[in-house]
Formats: C-alpha cells, sequence, structure tokens
C-alpha cells in the first residue's frame, strides 16, 4: 500500500502529513450481460488502486476517458458500492457502511460534477439549490439558511442578488460557481472535483482553478481532482497520479512527474501537452491503437498494446506499482 502518512509529500504542499483519505486495493466491477444459462462479464472499471490523499493538499488524478477516474471518485464517496478494498475516510472505514451510519459522513464529503449545466435542477433557483443540502443536513433556521446562501455567493464570486435566479439565466462558468457553492455549503473536509472545467472555456477554466485554490486555502479543504488534461492537473496539484484502464500507473509529486515522469504512459500524455518554446518542447509520442476494452483487458501490463518498449515480458508479468524515488511511484518493470 503506497504510504498513508505522506512520506514523500511535495515540498509545496500545503497538507500535513496525515491521510484524510485512503483507498487500499479499491475495486468496482461492473455485471454486463449474462443469463440464465452464462455468468456476466466483469467490467473492471477500477481494479486494484491504492493511494492516499493528505489534509489540506490536492491529489490529481488524470488519463484517458474511460480509464476509471469518475469511477474510482464515485465509489470513494460511496455513490457506487465497492466490489472489494477498503475505503478510510478520516481514520473510519466507510468501505461498507449502512446509509444509517455513512448519512453524517456525507456531510463531510461532497462533490463538484463535470457538466454545470445538467448537474444544476433548472426548475429550482440558486438559492434552493445551495439550501438543499442545509435542509437535509445542517437543520438551520431559514433566516441563518438565507444569510448563508447570501455569503457562499459572494465566496465564490457571484452577486447575492442572483440567489433568485434560475439556472438557465447563468454562463456556465457561472453555473459551476453555484456547483461550487452547494458543495461547500456544508463545510466540508474532502471535496471531490470531477473535471470541473473541462466543459468551460479556456479563459474561465483558469478564473475557476483560481477559485478553487483560494477556497481550499480559506477553508482548509482537501481535494481529490479529476481530469484528463495533464496540464490543468498539475497547475493545481500538490501531486498526481495517473490512471490507464483502471490501474494506477504513475503517482508523486507534481514536480516528480511533470519532469521526471517514469512510465510511457505518462510520458506519452506528457508529449501531447502543448509547449511554444522550441527549446523546451517534448518529442511527441504517438501511442499506436485504441485503448483495449476493460470487459477483456490485455494480460500482464494493460498498457503493453500501445507501449512503444513493450517486450515478451509484458504480456506475463503485471507489473507492481513500486517506489523508484521518495515518494514516486510507477508499475513499469523496465524504470
Amino acid at each position: 500500500m503506497i504510504d498513508a502518512t505522506g512520506n514523500g509529500a511535495a515540498t509545496e504542499s500545503r497538507g500535513s502529513t496525515e491521510a484524510l483519505l485512503a483507498v487500499d486495493n479499491l475495486r468496482k466491477y461492473f455485471p454486463v450481460g449474462g443469463s440464465l444459462l452464462r455468468s456476466p462479464t466483469m467490467l473492471k472499471a477500477v481494479d486494484g488502486v491504492t493511494l492516499s490523499v493528505r489534509r489540506g493538499e490536492t491529489l490529481g488524478l488524470v488519463g484517458e476517458s474511460g480509464c476509471g477516474k469518475t469511477t474510482l471518485a464515485q465509489t470513494v464517496i460511496r455513490l457506487l458500492e465497492p466490489t472489494s478494498g477498503r475505503i478510510i475516510f478520516d481514520g473510519a472505514d466507510i468501505s461498507h457502511l449502512s446509509s444509517g451510519k455513512l448519512k453524517p459522513l456525507r456531510r463531510q464529503m461532497q462533490m463538484i460534477f463535470q457538466d454545470p449545466y445538467s448537474s444544476l435542477d433548472p426548475r429550482m433557483t440558486v438559492r434552493a439549490i445551495i439550501e438543499e443540502p442545509l435542509k437535509n443536513f445542517d437543520g438551520a433556521a431559514g433566516r441563518d439558511r438565507s444569510a448563508r446562501v447570501q455569503d457562499l455567493l459572494r465566496r465564490v464570486g457571484l452577486n447575492a442578488y442572483f440567489a433568485n435566479r434560475y439556472p438557465h439565466e447563468f454562463s456556465g462558468g457561472q453555473r459551476q460557481r453555484i456547483g461550487i457553492a452547494r458543495a461547500l455549503a456544508l463545510q466540508p473536509k474532502l471535496v471531490l472535483c470531477d473535471e470541473p472545467v473541462s466543459a468551460l472555456d479556456v479563459s474561465i477554466q483558469a478564473q475557476v482553478l483560481n477559485l478553487l485554490q483560494d477556497l481550499q486555502d480559506e477553508f482548509n479543504l482537501t481535494y481529490l481532482f479529476i481530469a484528463h488534461n495533464l496540464a490543468v492537473v498539475a497547475h493545481i496539484s500538490n501531486r498526481i497520479g495517473v490512471m490507464y484502464l483502471g490501474k494506477l500507473v504513475e503517482i508523486g509529486s507534481t514536480d516528480d512527474v511533470i519532469e521526471r515522469p517514469a512510465h510511457p504512459y505518462t510520458k506519452a500524455l506528457l508529449s501531447a501537452i502543448p509547449v511554444a518554446d522550441r527549446v523546451h518542447r517534448r518529442e511527441r509520442i504517438i501511442l499506436r491503437g485504441e485503448v483495449p476494452s476493460p470487459l477483456d483487458p490485455p494480460s500482464g501490463c494493460r498498457f503493453r498494446t500501445r507501449c512503444p518498449i513493450a517486450v515478451e515480458r509484458c504480456a506475463e508479468d503485471e507489473p507492481e506499482l513500486r517506489e523508484i524515488a521518495s515518494g514516486h511511484w510507477a508499475a513499469c518493470h523496465y524504470v
């Protein structure tokens, strides 16, 4: 298991060395097909992931679409039931807690969703959207809830008089700010950000990322930040984890992963980032083939069918995630 105490943290990390969240060998499989005479095939969306997130830090998860990032986040927050493995949140094992026992912890784990257009109920005003978690968990009086809504709107950069408007009256960036305000309403410890800027214009992406960083400092938040854009993840994260086909293939401090990538998949992702400076531009690595189906992943190393350095051993032995330098882990036989 990756050291949940946080050894090898990036020097710029705002977090402590204590893990707020730790997942150990987490799996989430979905049955596909099947009948009375035939067992279903298992789609291995998350397959044996182990990682930890320290208090006050941002751990970024990056990978191509379909690699299991969102499924991992939804399983961690128990929107999906884990197939196996352990989820430790704030010192408590929540892997198999009942709904009743899990409810008090729900307020401490909130999520910002990818699509600001579909994640807000179009029939509800902004006030009602942000008040909803307060009604369900907080029990504050109506006047206190209204004051809280206005305060949250101001903190995310919106005018308090927007509270009586509906989601369709706002731009994408403004809607995402409303989603952020809703996530912060219960003063959570952990916020799972599921590609919160991928649906926004580039200029708005920067504003929302800076807002998230400011709110993290103000409220001492811990982020699990998911994106498919490695440049975005590098901007906001203290550490970066790289996923491929349900597996974690590399994890380390942002400096280590960006400046000293170890896994061939990480190197390919980095080479795809546009760089204006010819001197520092990386040689582009073009991956051959398509991402295999999680219904029938390759034997051995799952990346071997697209890897430029794969050899026969890669088809036979699955590489373990091992520490190649202090706090820097990779799953490759040849690093």
